[in-house]
C-alpha cells in the first residue's frame, strides 16, 4: 500500500513540464549557416551537410521549394538583397538533432551553396557542449567536508563536483549528524527543506526531514532523523558500532528514493529519470528498492544504479530475521539473503541464515565500479572476495574500476598553507625544508641527509601494521628515522608509544589523527610506507607522490595501480638513472623480509644516487591526479547503464 500512493505523485511528474528529460529541448548557441545568403560563421554547425535552402524574402520573390516549407532548396540566382535565417538547433538529451529555431536577420556577403568545413577544434569544442547530460544522485553515508572517516567521504565529496562541472545535475545525499561538536557547525548552511516525508520501514511510519545547500554546483542533500543525532562518528563511539546502524542505514535508502521525486530543487525536482550512485552497503538498499518497490508501481522505470564498492570488507550483515524491517516485499528476500558457511558459524544451531546489504546490491544494480581497476580484479578472488566473489564472477561483465582522484587543490605543496615552506617540481629546494621543520617538531635530530620514513593511516590489521612491528627492530638498525600517525587499535596504539621510547632518537609516534600533522609528515619524509593486506585504492600513495614522497607499497589493489616499480635501467637511461621510469617501489608476497628489501632498495638510492631519486621525485609530482579523468570514466559507465533496460 505504501508504494500505491507514489501513483499519484508519479502522473503529476508526467505532465510536469520538467519531469520527462527525455523529450525537454536544448537550445545551442544561436549559429548561422554559410549557406545562400547566410553570414560565414558556421564552422560548427555543419560537418560535411548539404543543406538546401529557401529564400528568405518574404515577398514571395522566390519559388518554393518542391520538398515543401521545411526543406531548403539551393538558389543560385537569389538576390543579393535577401534576407538570412538566423538558425539555432534544438537537440534532446541524447545529443540527436530533432528541430531548428528560425529568425529573420540581415544576410551578409557570402558565395551561393558555399558550406564551411568545420575545424577539429570547433568540432571538439561543439561536443563538449552538446554531450548528454545526466541528473546524478549519489548516496553515501558520508562526504567531506561535512562528515569524514576515510576514503569514501573524499570521493564523494569531489567526484560529485568534478561531474558538475562538466555539465551534469548533480545531487549527494548523505546524513545530517549532529554529534554535539564543533564539527556541526559544518552544517549551518545547510537550509531546512520543510518537506519531510514518511517512509514505512521497521514496523511503521519513520518521518525524516531534508536539508539542501547548494555548493560549487551541487546539491547537497542531507536526510534529518533523531537517528543521527548523537556522540561519536558516523557507525559508532567510543564503546564499539552502534547496534542500530540497519536502521539507520535503511532510513538513509528509503530517503535517498523519495527525495529525486519530491524536492524541488532549484525549482523543480530531479524526477525520475535518474543514475543513483550507491555507495557501498550503507546505500546499498537503493538499488533493491528501486526493483522492488517501485518499478512494479511504475516508478524509476527509466532510473539506473551503480553500486560503488570502496571495501568489500563491509558488507552491513544482520540476522535474516531482521528482514522485515527493511520495508521490502517478502518475495524479495532472495535479494538480500546470505548464509554464513559452516565454519563461521556461532554454535551447532546456528542456520547462518542472514540478510545481507551489498549483497543485495551486486544482484539487483545495473553496473558495479570499484575504486581500482585491480580491486576489481580482487574482489573476484576467494581471498578478497569476502564471501560475495563467486556473485561477483557472475556479474563480471558489468564489473569496471575506476582509479580514485585526490583534491589537487587541498593537497598541493606549492600552496599548501599546513607545511613550513611551499615547493614544486620545478624547485625542490623546500622539501628539505619541511623536513627540518618536521624533525624540530618531532623533537628528532636535525638530520637532513637522513633518510625519514612516514606511515600515514588507521591503526589496524588492514593497513599492515604487524609487518611494520615485526619490522622494526631490523630496521631501527639502519640509519633511518620512522615516523607514525594514526589511531584504532588500542594494542597498536600502545605498541607505538612503547616504540617510542625505545627508540627515542629514530621513532616518533603520534596516537591520533590531525590533519596539518598528516600534511607535514607527507611533505617532510623522504618514504611513505604503506605495508597494506588489501587496498581498495588508497590516497596516501597518491598524496606522497604529490609531494614528492617515494611510496614503498604492497602489491596489491589500487597500490598495484598508481605505484609504478622505479627501473634504472629503463630504456634511454644513462648511469645516472635520467630517463629511467617508475615513482616508488612494490613488493610481494607481503611478508617482512619482502618488505625490507622494498625499503633497503629505497633507502640506498635516496643515499646514493641522489639524481635518480630526484628523477622518482620529479615524476610523482607531475602526475595528473585530477578528478577530470576519473569523472570521464564514470560518465562512459553511465552511459552503459543507460544503453541497457533495467538490470531488475
Amino acid at each position: 500500500m505504501e508504494s500505491l500512493e507514489l501513483l499519484p505523485r508519479l502522473l503529476f511528474l508526467h505532465h510536469h513540464p520538467r519531469a520527462s528529460s527525455s523529450t525537454r529541448l536544448h537550445t545551442t548557441n544561436t549559429r548561422f549557416l554559410p549557406q545562400l545568403g547566410f553570414p560565414s560563421k558556421l564552422k560548427k554547425a555543419t560537418k560535411n551537410a548539404t543543406l538546401r535552402s529557401i529564400s528568405g524574402d518574404t515577398d514571395g520573390g522566390s519559388t518554393a521549394s518542391q520538398d515543401g516549407p521545411v526543406s531548403f532548396e539551393d538558389e543560385t540566382q537569389q538576390r543579393d538583397e535577401d534576407r538570412a535565417l538566423l538558425l539555432s538547433r534544438e537537440i534532446d538529451d541524447y545529443g540527436s538533432l530533432v528541430g531548428f529555431r528560425f529568425n529573420s536577420s540581415n544576410s551578409g556577403d557570402l558565395r551561393s551553396g558555399e558550406v564551411e568545413k568545420p575545424d577539429v577544434e570547433s568540432v571538439e569544442e561543439e561536443k563538449a557542449k552538446t554531450g548528454v547530460t545526466y541528473n546524478i544522485v549519489f548516496v553515501t553515508s558520508e562526504a567531506a567536508p561535512y562528515s569524514k572517516t576515510g576514503g569514501l567521504a573524499d570521493v564523494c565529496g569531489s567526484l560529485p563536483i568534478a561531474l558538475a562541472g562538466r555539465g551534469h545535475r548533480v545531487m549527494v545525499i548523505s546524513p545530517r549528524y549532529v554529534h554535539g561538536t564543533a564539527a556541526d557547525s559544518k552544517f549551518s548552511k545547510a537550509v531546512d527543506l520543510g518537506s519531510p516525508v514518511s517512509v514505512f520501514c521497521f514496523g511503521g511510519a519513520q518521518e525524516v526531514g531534508f536539508y539542501h545547500e547548494y555548493r560549487e554546483g551541487v546539491d547537497w542533500v542531507f536526510v534529518d532523523h533523531p537517528s543521527f543525532h548523537r556522540p561519536g562518528n558516523p557507525y559508532g563511539d567510543k564503546h564499539g558500532t552502534f547496534k542500530d546502524n540497519q536502521f539507520r542505514f535503511t532510513l538513509l535508502s528509503h530517503a535517498a528514493c523519495e527525495a529525486p521525486l519530491v524536492l524541488p530543487l532549484g525549482g523543480y525536482t530531479y524526477g525520475e529519470k535518474c543514475l543513483f550512485l550507491v555507495n557501498d552497503w550503507h546505500a546499498s538498499l537503493v538499488s533493491v528498492l528501486l526493483a522492488a518497490k517501485y518499478r512494479p508501481y511504475g516508478v524509476y522505470k527509466d532510473a539506473r544504479s551503480i553500486l560503488v564498492i570502496h571495501n568489500i570488507a563491509h558488507q552491513g550483515v544482520e540476522p535474516a530475521i531482521t528482514y522485515s524491517n527493511l520495508g521490502l516485499p517478502q518475495d524479495w528476500y532472495g535479494a538480500l539473503g546470505w548464509v554464513f558457511p559452516t565454519w563461521a558459524r556461532t554454535h551447532a544451531l546456528d542456520t547462518g541464515e542472514a540478510v545481507n546489504f551489498l549483497k543485495g546490491a551486486i544482484v539487483t544494480s545495473d553496473r558495479i565500479v570499484t575504486v581500482s581497476k585491480g580491486y576489481s580484479w580482487e574482489i573476484t578472488t576467494n581471498e578478497g572476495g569476502f564471501g560475495l566473489h563467486e556473485i561477483l564472477r557472475d556479474r563480471k561483465s558489468i564489473l569496471s574500476g575506476i582509479t580514485n582522484g585526490i583534491d589537487v587543490t587541498e593537497w598541493d605543496p606549492s600552496s599548501d598553507e599546513h607545511i613550513a615552506s611551499n615547493y614544486s617540481a620545478d624547485d625542490l629546494s623546500g622539501k628539505v625544508k619541511c623536513k627540518i621543520a618536521l624533525q624540530k617538531e618531532l623533537g628528532l635530530p636535525v638530520r637532513p641527509d637522513c633518510p625519514m620514513i612516514g606511515f600515514v593511516g588507521r591503526l589496524d590489521y588492514q593497513k599492515g601494521i604487524d609487518l611494520i612491528r615485526q619490522a622494526i627492530p631490523e630496521l631501527m638498525k639502519d640509519d633511518v628515522q620512522f615516523v607514525m600517525l594514526g589511531s584504532g587499535n588500542p594494542v597498536y596504539e600502545d605498541w607505538m608509544r612503547a616504540t617510542e621510547s625505545i627508540y627515542k632518537d629514530k621513532f616518533r609516534g603520534w596516537v591520533g589523527f590531525n590533519v596539518p600533522v598528516s600534511h607535514r609528515i607527507t611533505a617532510g619524509c623522504d618514504i611513505l610506507l604503506m605495508p597494506s593486506t588489501f587496498e581498495p585504492c588508497g590516497l596516501n600513495q597518491l598524496y606522497a607522490m604529490r609531494y614528492g614522497t617515494i611510496p614503498v607499497v604492497h602489491e596489491t589493489g589500487g597500490l598495484r595501480d598508481t605505484v609504478q616499480t622505479f627501473n634504472p635501467f629503463a630504456a634511454g637511461s644513462n648511469a645516472e638513472g635520467c630517463n629511467a621510469e617508475g615513482t616508488g617501489w612494490t613488493f610481494t608476497p607481503l611478508t617482512k623480509e619482502s618488505m625490507l628489501v622494498a625499503l633497503g632498495y629505497a633507502i640506498q638510492t635516496f643515499n646514493e644516487h641522489k639524481s635518480s631519486w630526484e628523477g622518482l621525485m620529479k615524476r610523482g609530482m607531475t602526475r595528473d591526479y585530477t578528478w577530470e579523468n576519473a569523472a570521464t570514466q564514470y560518465e562512459q559507465i553511465i552511459k552503459w547503464a543507460f544503453m541497457d533496460p533495467p538490470y531488475c
